[in-house]
């Protein structure tokens, strides 16, 4: 056995332990160091890359490590033996999906700014708000000598008489600490309670005087990111909210290789504590602090994702999600409270999940629809959630259809060299001056914050001002020179939008032919299924009244830049309209009226699911949709620089 030591770049060290001959990645993955590996370990991506300190590592050498940075000590963990003791050090970028938690300044308007949006346009639609927790109080004789009735009954029978019902529950969770509460406070308690028709489930006891905080939680559990809010039950009023890399990241970007790494020997509970463990526990924790409220006084939950995600969360088997004939194990449950995932909130609390729809389209989108209200509006209306996976749903009041496509992890900057999520240091829109090729940029975080990477609507409009300028081809290869253009010993081009001595990144910020072709993939993915789902409906893009864009990949997305590379179609701009984290804000909805939770199930219920993968001309629209803007020029009439 060897001694691995992993040193982090705030002085921290983790000490491992490994087998010779054992992969480095799954030495820092058994020791539950965070170390970023879309691609899960086939040298694909690039991204896991680690500097050997000290000590030896059998480590071939890749086309993601240079030279210099090969004799420097950099390496590829996914492709690194450990065959001696070894001091690694593990750079923040290896593990920014982790380590860069933000927590949101709530005095900032923008940041609360669409979920009050979405609010007031579901309630124009007729949903009426209100959810199924109360606080009341409960006041009962003391026993004595002459009156030796149980805690229970005592309890039950003042609950029953105050809640106006026969029908009260006191669960184990409750009744634990019942005796001690009920003395300490003479008889004369608060009850949160939660009513289920004339059902009353007693959630807690607390005292006579005590302001009873009534919170819940809204998660959306993105496959490569995972964003919260914890809102005031009662008022509906925004109390914390956060956003994360979801720590499941490791063992690959997409769902496909969750999926088989959960099905490993103890690969379950590996993702599972990935999830809950790694992620929203920490996540819980710190928007409590920023709220300064105890995660106890959260007694509601909803979560909204994929299918896969809502598996993975559930700890159950997966393995029949991405096998033929693609059965999940559910669509829809109510039956999970939070200590049967061990998530660190009030133990009883009801986790609700919105509805999936198939194995590719999870209840991130049916929370989405939602949110978007299409299910409402006479006029037709196409929703597009850009994420792992790329979702659609195109319809009205009278009908909807769904359907997905494997965009790849590029919209959140996976697969991208340079990408990542769109937290601080992420570089998130950009224009070029067409003659000097110089970037201006914009950068989230706080003034004077460098360059760590790219996130999504940054790479859109990298990709569209690169196109513009001439800089690159409709094939993305580049084809001008100059300061910001490099080419390696094997021919690739590179534009160079931060250099590492102005980055706050181990290397220069930059985007390569590689990474254009990756994103071109993942755009044309969209494309190709907006317009094969049209064409199944006997459907035209000028059809279309209404494009609704969701997904948290940047705080906005330049719709002209999107078309301009042939993402979304050739329609007038005024016809875009970005709502955001769409799944977020439907979960926040949902958390708050039970209206909405029911309408959510119904908008799932009346979905039709159109799955690509049988539509003969998928793979020839897709194919087609790979160039910039797309081989056929006369779909983008309105572009100037074709």
């Amino acid at each position: 056995m060897y001694k691995v030591t992993f040193w982090f770049e705030n002085g921290d060290a983790v000490e491992a332990f490994a087998a010779e001959g054992e992969n480095l990645l799954e030495v820092a993955r058994k020791t539950n160091v965070a170390i970023d590996a879309p691609c899960s370990g086939n040298a694909a991506c690039g991204k896991c890359r680690v500097k050997l300190l000290g000590g030896v590592l059998d480590s071939k050498k890749t086309l993601h490590i240079t030279d210099e940075e090969y004799a420097q000590g950099w390496r590829l963990s996914c492709v690194s033996k450990v065959i001696a003791d070894a001091e690694i050090e593990v750079p923040d970028i290896a593990s920014a999906y982790k380590s860069r938690m933000k927590v949101a300044d709530l005095d900032s308007a923008k940041e609360i700014e669409i979920f009050e949006k979405t609010k007031a346009d579901v309630a124009a639609a007729g949903i009426l708000f209100g959810n199924d927790l109360e606080v009341v109080r409960v006041t009962m004789h003391a026993p004595t000598l002459d009156d030796t009735m149980p805690d229970l009954e005592r309890l039950t029978w003042a609950a029953e008489e105050v809640c106006g019902t026969e029908h009260v529950k006191i669960p184990f969770v409750v009744m634990k600490h019942m005796a001690e509460t009920l003395r300490k406070y003479e008889f004369d308690v608060q009850l949160v309670i939660r009513r289920n028709g004339d059902k009353v489930e007693v959630l807690d006891i607390r005292g006579p005087e005590e302001e009873v905080k009534i919170c819940g939680l809204a998660v959306d559990i993105g496959t490569t990111s995972v964003a919260a809010l914890i809102v005031d039950m009662r008022t509906g009023a925004i109390l914390a909210k956060a956003s994360t890399g979801n720590g499941q990241i490791r063992y690959g970007a997409d769902v496909i290789n969750r999926i088989i790494e959960s099905d490993k020997p103890g690969g379950r509970k590996k993702l599972q504590d990935a999830i809950v463990k790694e992620t929203l526990n920490p996540l819980i924790a710190q928007m409590c602090a920023s709220a300064k409220l105890k995660a106890s006084q959260i007694y509601r939950m909803c979560v909204a994702g994929n299918t896969t995600m809502n598996h993975l969360l559930a700890g159950v088997y997966a393995d029949p999600v991405r096998m033929e004939p693609y059965i999940p194990t559910f669509f829809e449950t109510t039956s999970i409270y939070a200590q049967d995932l061990d998530i660190h909130i009030f133990p009883h609390a009801r986790v609700l999940i919105a509805p999936n729809i198939g194995s590719y389209v999870g209840g991130d989108i049916t929370a989405g629809t939602f949110a978007s209200c299409i299910w409402n509006k006479p006029t037709m209306s196409l929703f597009i959630d850009l994420g792992t996976n790329g979702e659609l749903v195109f319809g009205n009041e009278e009908f909807m259809m769904s359907c997905a496509c494997s965009a790849g992890p590029a919209f959140e900057g996976g697969d991208i060299s340079c990408g990542m999520r769109a937290t601080d240091g992420a570089i998130e829109a950009c224009t070029i001056d067409k003659e000097t090729m110089e970037p201006t940029l914009s950068i989230i975080g706080e003034e004077g914050q460098k360059a760590v990477g790219v996130c999504g609507s940054g790479i859109i409009d990298l990709i569209s001002e690169l196109f513009r300028c001439g800089i690159i081809n409709p094939k993305g290869k580049f084809i001008r020179e100059g300061a910001r253009i490099r080419h390696d010993k094997y021919g690739m081009g590179s534009y160079v939008l931060v250099f590492q001595e102005d980055a706050a990144s181990v290397k220069d910020v930059e985007i390569n032919e590689v990474d254009i072709d990756n994103f071109m993939r993942a755009k044309g993915a969209i494309f190709s299924a907006i317009r094969v789902m049209l064409n199944s409906l006997e459907f035209t893009v000028d059809m279309i009244d209404d494009v609704y864009v969701a997904g948290g990949i940047g705080s906005g997305i330049d719709m002209r830049n999107a078309v301009n590379i042939g993402m979304f179609p050739d329609i007038p701009i005024d016809k875009f309209h970005y709502i955001g984290n769409s799944s977020l804000s439907g979960a926040y909805i949902m958390l708050l009226s039970n209206q909405a939770e029911e309408k959510v199930l119904e908008v799932s219920h009346n979905m039709t699911y159109l799955e690509l993968s049988n539509e003969p001309t998928y793979m020839d629209e897709f194919v087609a949709s790979c160039f910039l803007p797309h081989t056929d020029a006369n779909l983008f009439p309105s572009l100037t620089f074709k």
